[in-house]
């Protein structure tokens, strides 16, 4: 483990870009030599180009010490999730490189590394080599890591059988047990019950007391301003502001749109599945008449 103190991870103007199809992606042999031939011959103009590259983030640089827990924060696309894989080392950066010194643990999404046909005991197996544990280190480890997650009562099921919370919380259990160095967290505490989140983040402060390094992507500013000691903004591309948590959270918060005196929410920035929606929002006095600010 690094010392405290020490640099635990280092980004130097990481950049990650997309090729987006605009045309049907080639999947044989012709169509490949196609589309060769048409680039050679400069057959491709303007809106005829068959893909266009779109940057995730560019330009990023920061560095996290040993023990330190650091918020990354940003509106829906701002490449915090492509950051973080580029991290876990799940996809290649397409510029700039990534130092990272220790043992390292992601959660990135639900389910990573957890195959449906399988029970959650064989998911906790399987998942926990995946993060670099042994079967022993794994079985010293099972009872603890079940009754972290709270479903001992469903861990000879297939996991395809789990609500997303429970799968989740499972594979919440087994990051949080992997004894690393490094964690990597996005979006891990919004899925769960109250009780379980408190209980994870319990669970990520003692291991940041114990010297272990966080880099934690959420939109929850109180879990942030928990947990965190400094923060960065991603948007338009790049980091927008690096700093104190704080005033991390102010920027981040300050810059959002908010709808004034009421009014149509369609053009407001949202968050979240969209299973459900704010269409409208208006004050109204106590006989229901409207209050037009």
């Amino acid at each position: 483990m690094p010392d405290a103190g020490a640099v635990a991870v280092r980004a130097r103007s990481l950049g990650k870009r997309y090729r987006v199809w605009i045309h049907p992606k080639p999947t044989n042999v012709s169509e490949r030599v196609w589309l060769a031939l048409q680039r050679l011959g400069g057959g491709f103009a303007g809106d005829d180009r068959p893909h266009r590259d779109v940057w995730a983030f560019r330009d990023v640089s920061f560095e996290v010490r040993a023990g330190e827990v650091l918020g990354v924060l940003g509106a829906n696309g701002a490449g915090k999730s492509s950051l973080l894989a580029v991290l876990a080392r799940i996809t290649e950066p397409t510029e700039g490189e990534a130092e990272l010194y220790g043992r390292v643990s992601s959660l990135l999404e639900v389910g990573t590394g957890f195959h449906p046909e399988l029970s959650g005991r064989d998911n906790v197996y399987l998942n926990a080599a995946a993060l670099g544990m042994s079967k022993r280190e794994t079985a010293r480890k099972y009872d603890e890591i079940v009754d972290f997650s709270g479903v001992r009562d469903f861990i000879e099921l297939p996991v395809k059988r789990y609500s997303t919370g429970m799968y989740m919380r499972l594979a919440f259990a087994v990051a949080a047990h992997v004894d690393p160095e490094i964690l990597l967290l996005d979006e891990v505490l919004s899925v769960g019950d109250q009780a379980f989140q408190e209980k994870s983040l319990k669970r990520i402060e003692e291991m940041t007391r114990a010297g272990r390094t966080v880099l934690f992507v959420s939109h929850d500013a109180n879990s942030v301003a928990r947990l965190c000691e400094r923060g960065i903004v991603l948007g338009g591309g790049g980091v927008e502001f690096a700093g104190d948590v704080d005033a991390a959270l102010e920027h981040y918060l300050g810059n959002r749109r908010t709808v004034h005196g009421g009014g149509h929410l369609r053009d407001v920035e949202r968050e979240g599945t969209g299973e459900a929606r704010f269409c409208d929002v208006g004050i109204a006095g106590a006989d229901g008449s409207a209050i037009v600010a």
